[in-house]
């Protein structure tokens, strides 16, 4: 599924075995795309995925709810980390 987008000012080269170019070939022929035009497609789409778990989680809606509820809970007193806290800095910068 090509999409339309600006045009390029870039050029990216990648080293590829004989193996690995004609299993990229393949695929590219079988979404009905040229080579460059799958290998950024499909850089593209995998590099949206790592990102958006970065950014952005989904829960069905009951641990959505759980979740909300848990966040509005009041914040519990760990004393080991108020104490860290109440030390002196060791660096002041």
């Amino acid at each position: 599924m090509p999409t339309i987008t600006a045009p390029k000012e870039n050029r990216l080269s990648i080293r590829t075995s004989d193996s690995e170019k004609k299993l990229l070939t393949e695929a590219a022929r079988v979404r009905h795309m040229n080579m460059s035009q799958f290998v950024l497609q499909t850089s593209l789409d995998a590099a949206r995925e790592i990102l958006i778990d970065q950014t952005e989680f989904r829960l069905p809606p009951e641990q959505w709810a759980a979740f909300c509820a848990r966040l509005d809970e009041p914040a519990r007193v760990i004393p080991e980390l108020r104490d860290l806290f109440r030390e002196p800095e060791l660096f002041n910068v």
